[in-house]
């Protein structure tokens, strides 16, 4: 997962290889210290996260409505609070907080809440224009800068610019068109996932890292694409921020495999279940046990029955 937006756009997936994130996170400074007011901030068209500071004299209240710098642009962002724990982030992903949004900032918001609406009908016109293959997934105005944002999915590359031209010639302003990933449009349009909640990505967080493989063998999931796969497409986003704790369990535990002698027979570990504890041997006289974990301990590189 990219920061933000995906940069490629994949294929249908046809293996589990191709269901995985890829892994563009930088190296985190380890040695930065977060400062103490550090406010999470939300762009809700994108549902995207920020962390902000305040110069001082502003003190945002959670659901306030303050003006940030953003990536397009100066931009009305909604404050979340506090952040005790910042979640993913570097130094270089804070901004600072311009202002606290007021009445006029407010009112010229829903004014163009507006005009997007209407700028829906007028992209799809164009696109059929051009004969573009095209799916238009959020259209966004900036309230503090002079400049629209369209984003959009399609399998292949786009040449938009003849587009741009027509739209720029239309709305009179700076246009920005952003070619999104699957996980992405989920992140910004929502929905419900099959455990019946809004999708991780949507309402969670958008900085959870990348999804792999071996997140879901190291919870003994099945591997079917169809039950480890989000509505995008792509491996469940659940599945990284639950592995953490499925990693530190199994170092408890021991590995699926291994053999030990108890009760005068040779065991073999044929399952291990890190939520109840319990651990399944098969015995060479064709006994199977079940061993609370418990009773396991190492000595050296070696585990055995208490």
């Amino acid at each position: 997962m990219s920061d933000i937006f995906e940069q490629d756009i994949d294929d249908e997936a046809s293996s589990l290889a191709d269901l995985e994130d890829e892994d563009t996170r930088e190296g985190e400074e380890e040695t930065f210290v977060y400062p103490e007011e550090l406010y999470k901030l939300k762009l809700e068209y994108s549902c995207e996260g920020l962390y902000a500071t305040c110069e001082e004299g502003i003190t945002p209240r959670c659901g306030d409505s303050v003006i940030v710098p953003t990536r397009y642009g100066n931009d009305l962002a909604k404050c979340l609070g506090k952040a005790s724990k910042p979640i993913g982030i570097k130094k270089g992903d804070i901004v600072q907080i311009i202002r606290i949004a007021d009445e006029k900032d407010l009112n010229r918001a829903k004014e163009l809440a507006q005009k997007e609406k209407d700028a829906y009908d007028i992209f799809r016109e164009k696109v059929a224009y051009h004969h573009l293959d095209m799916k238009l997934v959020a259209v966004h105005f900036l309230v503090d800068e002079q400049k629209a944002l369209f984003f959009f999915s399609s399998d292949n590359r786009v040449d938009f610019r003849e587009l741009v031209k027509d739209l720029v010639s239309v709305f009179k302003m700076r246009i920005e068109l952003r070619q999104i990933g699957v996980r992405d449009e989920s992140r910004i349009t929502g929905g419900l996932g099959v455990c019946g909640r809004p999708y991780c990505c949507h309402s969670v967080s958008d900085k959870l890292r990348p999804v792999s493989i071996r997140m879901a063998k190291e919870q003994n999931l099945s591997l079917n694409s169809m039950k480890i796969s989000g509505q995008c497409g792509r491996l469940l986003c659940c599945l990284s921020y639950e592995y953490d704790w499925y990693a530190e369990a199994r170092k408890k535990l021991p590995n699926e495999g291994i053999r030990l002698f108890y009760d005068g027979t040779n065991f073999r570990v044929t399952e291990v279940n890190p939520i109840t504890s319990m651990v399944k041997m098969m015995g060479e006289d064709g006994r199977l046990l079940e061993v609370n974990a418990n009773r396991f301990s190492r000595d050296g590189n070696r585990w055995r029955i208490n």
